[in-house]
């Protein structure tokens, strides 16, 4: 049985012994909650997530696009790969650079 993120998202179907996942395991979820594209699954329980935005140029009047890249925890119950969409949500530091957590596949 998955536990309630108080998210709107879909809890995974498989069950998983992972410890820092957020529906099986003990870690609890907070603050921002981002959609971006999978760009790299080559890590062992990580995945790197690509985000772009628009950032405004006064000089210029005008946006130029931004991507910002945000490595993020990939529990083994989610599993999600190179090229999907992912939703993650942020959560305690795992790692030096780890700080978010995927908790939905949008669209593959």
């Amino acid at each position: 049985m998955a536990k309630n993120l108080g998210l709107d998202v879909t809890p995974p179907a498989q069950e998983c012994g992972d410890v820092n996942c957020p529906f099986h395991g003990s870690l609890p979820v907070r603050g921002q909650v981002i959609t971006g594209k999978v760009v790299s699954d080559r890590m062992k329980g990580t995945v790197v997530v690509a985000r772009e935005y628009l950032q405004y140029i006064r000089k210029y009047n005008r946006y130029e696009k931004r991507t910002s890249r945000i490595i993020a925890h990939n529990p083994p119950c989610i599993g999600a790969r190179e090229g999907e969409v992912v939703t993650i949500a942020e959560c305690r530091p795992l790692s030096k650079t780890k700080a978010f957590v995927v908790v939905e596949v949008t669209r593959p």
